[in-house]
């Protein structure tokens, strides 16, 4: 059995799904990579009124990987995101995710994740490291799939992935909510954390 366990899609399910393959320009992924912001989404999902899904993302972020293939546990991932930069299409909301009601971003104007162990079954990933957010601390363990490899245009080495996990926001002090006369609340206390990820290879320095 893998490291994770994923529900096969029905028929019906797989027949609504539309993508391309993806490529394999790269045999080993091991090396050392850094994230290409404007290739790459680090989203989340929360469900408004109990009846829809609200989606956003971080527009303004750095990252890099050091992938061991051979060895995935000495593998390394650190994210810094800036949380004023989160944006899920609406003006009024995005101010106010800003406020000390949710990310209180002038007190903890940085989201971050730090990896501390890092294991692989094939062609998935399980990153377990610290998400810092609000100045808390906590583990999150993200589930990711390798997507593909490629040479870009600009001789850049690409590589893939997507994750996602989900995570309680209250375990952030990320706390603010409101009661709804029909029952529920107005904002879900759990997030889907979503990431589609295009890395860069970084050439060695040559001394």
């Amino acid at each position: 059995m893998g490291l994770f366990n994923r529900s096969k899609k029905t028929t019906t399910e797989a027949a609504t799904v539309v993508s391309e393959p993806g490529t394999s320009f790269v045999s080993d992924l091991a090396g050392d990579y850094v994230l290409d912001p404007s290739h790459t989404r680090l989203g989340f999902s929360a469900r408004h009124a109990m009846v829809t899904k609200v989606r956003g993302n971080f527009e303004d972020f750095e990252g890099s990987a050091h992938i061991d293939t051979t060895t995935p546990a000495n593998s390394k991932v650190e994210v810094s995101i800036q949380a004023a930069s989160v944006t899920t299409g609406n003006e009024q909301r995005d101010g106010h995710l800003k406020t000390p009601d949710f990310f209180d971003i002038e007190n903890h104007p940085t989201i971050s994740f730090t990896s501390t162990n890092v294991k692989r079954d094939g062609s998935e990933w399980a990153i377990t490291g610290d998400l810092t957010i609000n100045g808390v601390s906590k583990p999150v363990t993200i589930d990711f799939e390798e997507t593909g490899s490629a040479k870009d245009p600009y001789g850049n080495t690409r590589i893939g992935f997507e994750g996602a996990t989900t995570i309680d926001r209250t375990d952030w002090n990320l706390n603010f909510n409101t009661t709804l006369e029909t029952g529920g609340v107005l904002v879900s206390e759990k997030i889907k954390l979503e990431f589609d990820i295009s890395a860069i290879a970084q050439v060695p320095t040559v001394a």
